[in-house]
């Protein structure tokens, strides 16, 4: 199991996804568990850029996560935690003991912008999208430093390019750790 970090449009979850379907893992994304449960308020907090509350996000993924485990299958966790608090929710509840490692997917601005152009999905609107890039930039180091006093190691990798040398650069440090 591991963490793939990275702001909205930095492709994680196009990545999680690809290698969740190659590896046969569970793609566990925020974002998609909140869609899926197809829930008004849900929806419209997201479209605002907002986040939904901490309290019932890291209980969605702790379930999501145990579920995985419990069957036996590793899982991606696609932008998850998303702030301190849920990090540190994250180490005190031991959902890190299988975890091998948080990947950051760096990406310039301007790239960024282009690729959620193209995807135009509802939620992403400009201010929305500004909002969450200001909430990772304020929170990643702050969340790395959380988990790697537990012990977890971080990568950066360069999140430009094609999408299957995107995956290969992800493969390359998953094979390092021994995940794959």
């Amino acid at each position: 199991m591991f963490i793939l970090f990275g702001p909205a449009g930095s492709g994680k979850s196009l990545q999680g996804q690809r290698l969740a379907e190659k590896y046969n893992w569970r793609w566990l994304s925020v974002g998609q568990l909140l869609r899926d449960k197809k829930n008004p308020v849900l929806e419209r907090t997201m479209k605002e850029g907002g986040l939904v509350d901490d309290n019932f996000v890291v209980n969605m993924m702790h379930d999501a996560i145990k579920e995985a485990e419990y069957a036996g299958q590793d899982a991606i966790l696609d932008g998850y935690p998303r702030d301190v608090w849920q990090a540190e929710w994250l180490v005190a509840h031991d959902d890190l003991e299988n975890v091998d490692g948080a990947i950051i997917l760096n990406v310039p601005k301007e790239e960024l912008w282009k690729r959620l152009e193209a995807r135009g999905r509802v939620d992403d609107k400009k201010d929305a999208i500004e909002k969450r890039w200001g909430i990772f930039e304020q929170t990643i180091s702050t969340m790395r430093e959380i988990l790697e006093k537990k012990g977890l190691k971080f990568e950066e990798i360069d999140g430009v390019g094609e999408i299957e040398q995107i995956t290969e650069r992800i493969e390359a440090v998953l094979a390092k750790w021994g995940t794959i």
